[in-house]
């Protein structure tokens, strides 16, 4: 049940990123949705691998390669559900970097429940 809360909340949040920030969009709120789901499934199957390959290079960047590594799961999904677009290196990393803060809010008014 928390997982199916928590993923509403990340559609949520891709919304209203999406109406805020030019050069992201989705089509619909069910498109949301499978964002969000494929992120989940994104984050836990591809980002740990990357960071595992990148981590010489996240060591020498002080972590700021985390922000690409980001942008790169952000295009994945782009890749991966059709009518969400994210046009842009710089615009996914300030998606993600968004989305993150974002969906801390929520899940912390959500926890505080």
């Amino acid at each position: 049940m928390k997982f199916i809360l928590r993923l509403l909340l990340t559609a949520l949040a891709v919304v209203i990123l999406a109406k805020v920030l030019p050069g992201v969009s989705v089509d619909s709120y069910w498109t949301a949705v499978i964002v969000a789901l494929v992120l989940a499934l994104l984050n836990f199957i591809v980002k740990p691998l990357l960071v595992l390959f990148t981590l010489p290079v996240t060591i020498l960047t002080l972590g700021l390669f985390l922000l690409v590594i980001n942008a790169i799961i952000i295009f994945m999904a782009d890749g991966f559900v059709s009518g969400f677009d994210v046009d842009g290196w710089f615009i996914a990393i300030i998606f993600s970097l968004l989305l993150s803060l974002v969906q801390s809010l929520l899940f912390s008014i959500l926890k505080s429940d």
